[in-house]
């Protein structure tokens, strides 16, 4: 006689619990990260429409800004209006082809993120360390490609990744201590049903397309620096140094955000869980709010674009 989980069986809902052990207290987490959600999208919109309706920004620089900044838009658009609904009505079942859609839609909007700064890391090292050949290699033709290719890489490896959750039975528990389906807590939920271990090899896979970018970033910002630090002095010096400083600052918050959300789930440590789906949380909103501010504060051209728009407004008002 067999004891144990029935293979035969899969659960069809997953339940979403995180920040249950707050009780009748995690209501009151609606407020906040709504706000959150609200400013990370309406800033990041609006950086879009700047950028979108000012011909001088159309440079490859600020298309790779704007880029960045439709990435900070879909991700909290993918993740908190279900966390919202949960907080508000206490409803925490999620179907598991939705968990599924959700799940591929975050990962692969995520997975733009760190070959896009690679790419304004290969824009400012072009424009910096090889001015006379920036236009040839950051040709429209060229971008297009490139993009297309990316595109490619990654629509590939996500969709792999995801199908294989697919084809997994949770035949134990379907509860799961977080607000979204994140791949690694789904994909841990099978494992008392059947082997996961192709699914491992192929988060370690996609995991392994930011770690190549963050080595090509790193490298390049070497180089650029080392080319700034032999330049002499002057006004296009402090310019490059203030433009790459902005980067490397939307860099390191987007960067430390998601090492720290990956290794809070993979390295013990007395963290509890409501404080691991708080991390995990913080990578997927905190970049969407932060780089908005960033590039309107420490980048002059959109700055000035902002406050004409601003100025204009005012002037309409009245």
């Amino acid at each position: 006689m067999e004891f144990g989980p029935s293979k035969n069986f899969t659960h069809d809902e997953f339940y979403l619990i995180g920040f249950t052990s707050l009780k009748e207290y995690r209501r009151l987490l609606f407020l906040p990260f709504c706000l959150m959600f609200i400013f990370a999208v309406s800033t990041n919109i609006a950086l879009v429409l700047i950028i979108a309706k000012q011909r001088t920004l159309h440079s490859p620089m600020y298309v790779l800004i704007c880029f960045i900044a439709c990435v900070d838009i879909c991700v909290p658009c993918f993740v908190a209006p279900r966390m919202l609904f949960s907080f508000a009505s206490g409803i925490n079942v999620w179907p598991r082809i939705l968990c599924l859609i959700q799940m591929f839609f975050v990962h692969y909007a995520c997975s733009f993120q760190s070959t896009i700064l690679f790419g304004m890391a290969v824009d400012r090292y072009f424009a910096i360390c090889m001015p006379l050949r920036y236009n040839n290699v950051m040709s429209f033709n060229n971008c297009m490609i490139i993009t297309g290719v990316i595109i490619v890489r990654n629509t590939i490896i996500i969709t792999a990744m995801i199908a294989l959750v697919g084809t997994l039975q949770f035949c134990s528990s379907n509860v799961l201590y977080h607000i979204h389906c994140e791949h690694q807590l789904v994909v841990t939920l099978a494992i008392p049903c059947e082997d996961t271990t192709k699914n491992y090899i192929a988060g370690l896979i996609s995991f392994c397309v930011p770690t190549i970018d963050c080595v090509g970033i790193a490298l390049s910002y070497i180089i650029i620096f080392f080319v700034i630090s032999q330049s002499a002095a002057g006004e296009s010096r402090s310019k490059a140094i203030s433009t790459c400083i902005t980067h490397l600052i939307v860099i390191c918050i987007t960067y430390f955000t998601s090492m720290v959300a990956f290794l809070a789930y993979r390295v013990q440590s007395g963290l509890t869980p409501d404080q691991r789906v708080l991390i995990s949380l913080l990578y997927l909103l905190v970049p969407g709010i932060c780089n908005p501010v960033i590039y309107g504060i420490r980048t002059k051209e959109i700055r000035d674009q902002l406050i004409k728009i601003l100025n204009m407004n005012k002037v309409n008002a009245f």
